[in-house]
């Protein structure tokens, strides 16, 4: 209840936020979803239209991608991980956020991180993957490895993926998501 009514409180300063500019068009915050004890946590870069319309990340094509490979990869349902962004509110065009619009939500993941406190987290795409491992290099020559990653409070290993939409443009990644979501489950029942 103490994790749950945190992450609400955080949640309800992000509602007011407009640090940035994606403030202007938005139509929710797309805070995050699951559960606040979370061992599992998966990160994106931002929301899209779906995510925009219904306030909740990873509702569109993307998110049933998503829905699919936890239950067939990891034998998990969305409720027993916890889902959020880099960014909170959607980029116009769904483009790739900016760094000035990450930099202002950054106090936002880093509470939820420091809250949830997870074993693992999946990063989903390139703008997840870069700003959270604080890199150029790209997620082709970044998946099918793990790195040790700090937060306040904590440590994860984190596991870089592609994002579900990427796979849905190009179904030769599916067998490498799949790979990555089995090795996050793998170091998830290790530790």
């Amino acid at each position: 209840m103490g994790e749950a009514s945190d992450l609400s409180a955080i949640a309800a300063v992000a509602q007011e936020c407009t640090k940035c500019g994606l403030a202007e068009a938005r139509n929710s915050v797309v805070f995050g979803v699951g559960n606040p004890r979370a061992a599992l946590m998966f990160v994106g870069e931002g929301p899209g239209a779906d995510e925009d319309a219904q306030g909740l990340p990873f509702v569109g094509r993307s998110g049933k991608l998503l829905d699919r490979l936890l239950k067939e990869e990891m034998g998990l349902e969305r409720e027993s991980v916890y889902i959020t962004n880099v960014v909170k509110c959607r980029p116009p065009e769904n483009r790739d956020p900016k760094p000035e619009e990450i930099a202002e939500c950054a106090p936002y993941l880093q509470q939820q991180l420091a809250h949830i406190r997870p074993r693992v987290i999946v990063t989903l795409g390139n703008p997840a993957t870069k700003t959270m491992l604080q890199t150029t290099t790209g997620i082709t020559k970044l998946r099918g490895s793990s790195h040790t990653f700090n937060y306040p409070g904590g440590s994860a290993t984190l596991v870089p993926t592609f994002h579900p939409s990427a796979v849905l443009r190009n179904q030769m990644n599916l067998p490498l998501i799949r790979a990555d979501f089995v090795a996050a489950k793998q170091i998830l029942l290790s530790q």
